[in-house]
Formats: structure tokens, C-alpha cells, sequence
């Protein structure tokens, strides 16, 4: 095999497909790249076997091969190679010759035949939306995922297509997030629970462009994702998702209408006073026209007042600033509305027109240390 091609599109290309190269893995096949250029295009792709990438880029095929060389070593050659055409060449014995103007790397490749390639999943009906929005809708939820594996399906997030609306929904068992996307067409209703990792991945390497599109395709195991020259493919999480719905009630005793800046920026302040690891509920006092948020640590206390309109009753209640502050920071609405009903039911901080649902559980604390 002999190709040419730059080192940008050599590294774009690179740095896409490595987000699917195993961290660990007992296959030393899995810890490559595969640079395919036996048709008459040059394609990439690494694969975990749960998350697959395979993408394309322009060069020039001198002679046509398969290599699958080591994702770590073949990345950081590529990295630091100079701005200029770089040549890789290969012979029978997979030995592979990486050479850009005066520099010339020689490694050991191995056999294309060995490579997992990603699966061929059947292709029925695309679910289109813009990269932009996929961009933000992982942005938005992503942070609600639980990081560990003790129940499976708390890793992944809901995507629910009913019509024309994409539901996403994500928990950790403290709080949910879930964002209400319009399409601009009608599908089929359909519910699967995607990997965080695969949307982590995903948003990373999405340039988040509002009038290029995304194309999804969903079946029984797989989600692909298909943009600019990238496939993504990704094994589903199996199982049932939790059915929040019930948790989602519309009854309130306190609705507080508050500039969302001014909340954030007084919860962060809060926790300078709070050490990693440390679990000190932010304390919210909501009475008429205002807000007092009060923070007591080891390190010191903090109060500061917030105005507000209120409407019902007041209220005295905690709860975890990260959980606060991750929501708070992927809104853009300059106001928000927090919907409270007693100081151990969820709190819903949401918008009149239905597009997002952040819902925190509060907190126990000691009423007489506030």
C-alpha cells in the first residue's frame, strides 16, 4: 500500500477515529487504527467492539492496501510530523514507512485481516437533526448520567422519538434531566438507551455546525450516527428505562421566578467553602420578593440574598450545589422557574414552553444549625 495525503487531513482523521481505540483491551488487534485504501477512497477506523468509528479523507492512493497500525505510536507520529504531505507505505510484511519531508519513521504494522470492522447495520429510516442540536441535547443531559456500572441503564440516556418530537432523558438516582427536541419530521415511536460513552464521544467529535445535519438510524442493538464523512456505530444498553413519569408531577406549593446568573454565580461563590468530597447542602430560604442561600462548611459560612417573585408558600430547603450548578450552567434562558412543593420533594426547575425538565432531590440538613 502507498497513499498520500496531508498531515491536517491525516490527523483530523486520526484524532476522530481514536476516540473509539480501547483503553484496555486483551485484543492487541482492537488497539489499532485501520487505514484501509483498497477501493478508491481512504478510510479509518478504530473499534472497542461497543463503539466503532470509521471515517474518510482525501488523499491520493498510489497503491492500494490495508494496514492496522498502532493507534498510540501512529497517532503521535502524526502529531508531530511537519505541516506537509506525508507518505505511508507498506510491504508484504507489513513493515510501514511513515515519511514527511525529512523525517521518515519506520514501525511494524499489522494485518487488516485480524480487524474487527465496524458492523454493517441496515440503514431504514434516518432520523435527521441538526449537529448543532445534537451538539447542545448531549451538552444539556450528559452530565446526569451515573459513572458507574451498578445499574447499567443509569450510564446510558433515553432517546424516545414519538412523531415529530425527540425525547432525551438522563438520572443518576439524585436528578434527572431531560430535554423536548421538535423535528422536522414525522417517525415511527421508537425508545432506546444510549451508551454515555458513545455521546460523550460523539459530541467531542461533532463540529456542532446548525446547517450541516446529523443522520441517526436506531434498530434493536445498534444506534448509527452519520455526519460529514463519520460513522458512528454503537452497541444499545439493554433493558427497560426507569419510568419517570411518575415522578414528574405538575403540583407545586412554591413557584420562584429568579435571574438564573444571579443564582449560579451565588451558588458557585458558595462552594469556595466546600471541599472535594465534602457534603454540604446549599441551604435556600425562599419568603416574599426573596431569596436567602446560606452555605455553613469546616471552612467558613456564606448568605447572600437573591431577589425573586414568589408565588405560594415559603419554603426552607438544601440541596447539593454540583447538582444546582450543573443544570443551571447548561440553560440559556436568562430566567428560570424553580417549582417546589415540601423540603423532601424533588424540585423542577423548568420553562413555560416544555423544551427542558432539570428535577433535583433535595437534601436533609439540621434545621437549627441554618
Amino acid at each position: 500500500m502507498k497513499l498520500i495525503c496531508s498531515k491536517s487531513n491525516l490527523l483530523h482523521g486520526v484524532n476522530i477515529v481514536s476516540k473509539a481505540v480501547p483503553t484496555r483491551t486483551t485484543m492487541a488487534i482492537l488497539e489499532c487504527i485501520l487505514i484501509d485504501a483498497s477501493a478508491n477512497e481512504i478510510k479509518l477506523t478504530a473499534n472497542d467492539m461497543e463503539l466503532g468509528i470509521e471515517t474518510k479523507i482525501e488523499g491520493e492512493i498510489a497503491e492500494r492496501g490495508v494496514i492496522a497500525l498502532d493507534a498510540k505510536i501512529f497517532s503521535e507520529i502524526v502529531r508531530k510530523l511537519p505541516d506537509s504531505d506525508v507518505v505511508i507505505e507498506t510491504d508484504a510484511s507489513f513493515k510501514t514507512t511513515i515519511t514527511c519531508e525529512k523525517a521518515k519513521f519506520n514501525i511494524v504494522g499489522k494485518s487488516g485481516d485480524d480487524f474487527s470492522y465496524i458492523p454493517y447495520i441496515e440503514r431504514n429510516e434516518a432520523i435527521t437533526l441538526s449537529q448543532f442540536t445534537l451538539k447542545e441535547v448531549i451538552r444539556q443531559t450528559i452530565f446526569s448520567i451515573a459513572d458507574n456500572d451498578n445499574n447499567k441503564l443509569m450510564t446510558g440516556e433515553l432517546f424516545e422519538i414519538e412523531e415529530n418530537h425527540l425525547k432525551v432523558v438522563s438520572l443518576d438516582g439524585h436528578r434527572i434531566s431531560i430535554r423536548n427536541i421538535e423535528l422536522k419530521n414525522n417517525y415511527e415511536h421508537k425508545k432506546v438507551v444510549v451508551p454515555g460513552k458513545t455521546l460523550q464521544e460523539v459530541s467531542k467529535i461533532l463540529p456542532g455546525s446548525a446547517e450541516e445535519n446529523v443522520n441517526m438510524f436506531l434498530t434493536d442493538n445498534h444506534i448509527v450516527f452519520e455526519f460529514d464523512d463519520t460513522t458512528v456505530v454503537s452497541r444499545l444498553i439493554e433493558g427497560e428505562y426507569f419510568k419517570i413519569e411518575q415522578m414528574l408531577s405538575s403540583d407545586y406549593e412554591t413557584k420562584v421566578k429568579i435571574n438564573k446568573r444571579e443564582l449560579l454565580d451565588c451558588i458557585d461563590r458558595a462552594t469556595l467553602l466546600v471541599k472535594e468530597g465534602d457534603k454540604k447542602p446549599i441551604i435556600m430560604n425562599v419568603t416574599d420578593g426573596n431569596m436567602e442561600l446560606k452555605i455553613n462548611s469546616f471552612i467558613g459560612s456564606m448568605n447572600e440574598d437573591i431577589d425573586i417573585v414568589k408565588d405560594g408558600k415559603d419554603i426552607l430547603i438544601g440541596f447539593n450545589p454540583k447538582f444546582f450548578i450543573d443544570a443551571l450552567r447548561v440553560i440559556d434562558e436568562e430566567e428560570v422557574s424553580l417549582y417546589m412543593v415540601n423540603p423532601k420533594a424533588p424540585c423542577f426547575i423548568k420553562d413555560d414552553e416544555g423544551k427542558f425538565i432539570y428535577l433535583i432531590l433535595p437534601v436533609n440538613f439540621n434545621a437549627s444549625t441554618v
